[in-house]
């Protein structure tokens, strides 16, 4: 039998591959794995884990984020075998990532979905591995943080989102528009290093957290923003989470809370390249809804801030090895 790694027409990378080096199989076959990793529940083996959150009860507009993670990961097929782009480098050469499949969640019982979430990820993050996550609708968020909290102390959050998610919440809520409201509350985040980027809608609150509005990102551009972000966030561990919907229905149109006068895809990875010495412990990327999609361009800007975020940290690694 061919050897599988070095034979380019090998088909089904997440079963067969080695830790290793980027898949060279077609990019319309084979498993759906992220970026064609390994599909494991060992996280022995892994530096890196990415996984799935299904969840969208908490949605206050149209639902079918549960099918997000499914989708980024069928559309990161197109990040196969070639150096990555902005690094120029394979991030798998020196990075174990694994794709340890999704939270289970029991669909009757919502109201211990956070429960379930905080407690799998909690799991995750005691293997020593660094826990990217697929939502889901931002409610996932908040278990999310708590566990990352728990192993980190308060976190400073850098948010992406259309949204502040400020809005009023005893405790009880199961709502994706409250959960940064629950982590202040929570002693989760420390506010006064934490900042929200591209908001276009009011919330009554801002909880003490630094909001870059749509308008401000475009005049700053880019690389203003990111100044504004280092500045807020310091030294300490950080937590990205990234709501698609912080894009522009043009470049994001399959969510479930679409708003005009967002940030281009090309921005965002910007911004967020230029974020990369920040002390990262987790990252997020949630509120995909595939069947409002088109063309899986959607699918296709939350694979690709993941892929940016995967490149940060293997040359977090590289420029360590110097």
């Amino acid at each position: 039998m061919a050897d599988m790694a070095t034979n380019k027409t090998a088909i089904d990378n997440a079963f067969t591959g080695p830790l290793g080096g980027g898949s060279h199989e077609p990019t319309f076959s084979g498993a759906p794995s992220f970026m064609r990793r390994r599909f494991t529940k060992d996280l022995s083996v892994a530096d890196v884990a990415v996984w799935g959150i299904p969840f969208d009860a908490a949605t206050s507009n149209r639902p079918g984020a549960r099918f997000g993670p499914a989708a980024i990961r069928r559309a990161s097929a197109i990040f196969d075998g070639d150096p990555q782009y902005p690094s120029r480098i394979d991030p798998f050469a020196v990075l174990a990532m694994v794709d340890c499949g999704d939270c289970l969640i029991e669909y009757e019982r919502p109201q211990a979905a956070a429960e379930s979430i905080e407690a799998q990820a909690r799991q995750i993050i005691d293997s020593d591995v660094h826990l990217i996550s697929l939502g889901g609708d931002h409610f996932v968020t908040l278990p999310l943080l708590r566990a990352h909290a728990e192993r980190h102390g308060p976190l400073a959050l850098v948010q992406f989102d259309a949204h502040q998610d400020t809005w009023d919440d005893d405790g009880s809520k199961l709502s994706h528009g409250t959960f940064v409201t629950r982590a202040v509350a929570e002693g989760l985040i420390d506010p006064g290093r934490s900042i929200q980027i591209g908001i276009r809608s009011i919330a009554p609150s801002d909880r003490g957290l630094e909001v870059l509005d749509a308008e401000l990102c475009q005049a700053l551009g880019a690389s203003g923003v990111a100044a504004r972000v280092k500045a807020r966030v310091g030294p300490g561990p950080v937590y990205l989470t990234f709501d698609i919907d912080a894009l522009d229905p043009a470049f994001a149109p399959g969510t479930g809370t679409p708003v005009a006068g967002g940030m281009s895809s090309s921005d965002a990875l910007l911004c967020l390249w230029q974020l990369a010495d920040l002390a990262w412990v987790g990252m997020d990327v949630v509120e995909v809804c595939p069947v409002y999609d088109h063309s899986e361009i959607t699918s296709i800007a939350a694979a690709t801030v993941v892929q940016r975020y995967v490149q940060i940290l293997a040359l977090k690694i590289v420029n360590g090895m110097r």
